[in-house]
């Protein structure tokens, strides 16, 4: 099928659920047809990010790459991947895949710069943190970037580990507490680097929408900018804020 995109997800379900439920309600449709074809791999036996960076863990490298092919044998003709921690790979990833990749890292980026916000706090897992995925890219453009400090950091972390354990409400009152400290501490905005964060902070988000940058939201955003211009529709995107 002409423009269909392959999400390599599992990692972990929960924000591959968040990404295809946001397909769903940022795309202008009038019947089921209207939608973006989607082909998704949520798989979760891929090995944990995180440790393998931090940890030397297995690496998650060869298990996303018989993904991604299987991905590519079912026809997806671009490929995105809701973990910002398994961006890492992402090099690696597109040189053995024959379709086109879109980065989440870029796609979340190119909406911060769009704000014109010069502090930028970032939300993150200890990997994507050590592995300066954001960092960098935020000092690249001028700016100034802003994170939680190690004890904060080792919350942050938790958080995300309750809500793969299925603890929301605790989830969210540590992820909370973090952003109102990194807001107090000049973040103007918060890149929410971690594609679970936005799952834990969706009320949060809800709330104060001009406060954040959600990277699940920007890769969404993105796709269905690619597939307009795959298949040659236009204006199928329903806000560009959402």
């Amino acid at each position: 099928m002409k423009g269909l995109i392959g999400v390599l997800g599992g990692m972990g379900p929960a924000a591959t659920v968040d990404l295809f439920n946001k397909f769903v309600t940022f795309t202008a449709a009038n019947k089921d047809q209207d939608h973006i074809p989607l082909i998704i791999s949520s798989i979760p036996d891929i090995p944990d990010r995180t440790n393998a960076l931090l940890n030397h863990g297995m690496s998650p490298l060869p298990t996303m790459e018989n993904y991604l092919k299987k991905l590519e044998d079912a026809g997806a003709e671009c490929i995105i991947i809701p973990c910002n921690t398994a961006h890492f790979w992402f090099l690696e990833l597109k040189k053995s895949c024959h379709v086109e990749m879109l980065n989440i890292v870029e796609t979340t980026m190119n909406e911060v710069i769009l704000t014109k916000k010069k502090k930028v706090g970032l939300l993150a897992t200890n990997a994507t943190l050590y592995m300066e995925l954001y960092q960098k890219a935020i000092e690249e453009n001028d700016l100034t970037c802003i994170k939680p400090n190690i004890d904060n950091q080792n919350l942050v972390m938790e958080s995300i580990y309750l809500l793969k354990s299925g603890n929301l409400l605790l989830a969210e009152s540590i992820m909370k507490k973090q952003a109102e400290l990194l807001f107090a501490s000049g973040a103007e905005i918060i890149v929410l680097g971690c594609t679970e964060v936005p799952v834990i902070l969706e009320r949060e988000i809800k709330n104060n929408p001009e406060k954040y940058i959600d990277s699940t939201s920007s890769l969404v955003r993105a796709s269905i900018d690619w597939y307009e211009k795959r298949v040659g529709k236009h204006n199928l995107i329903t806000n560009k804020n959402s």
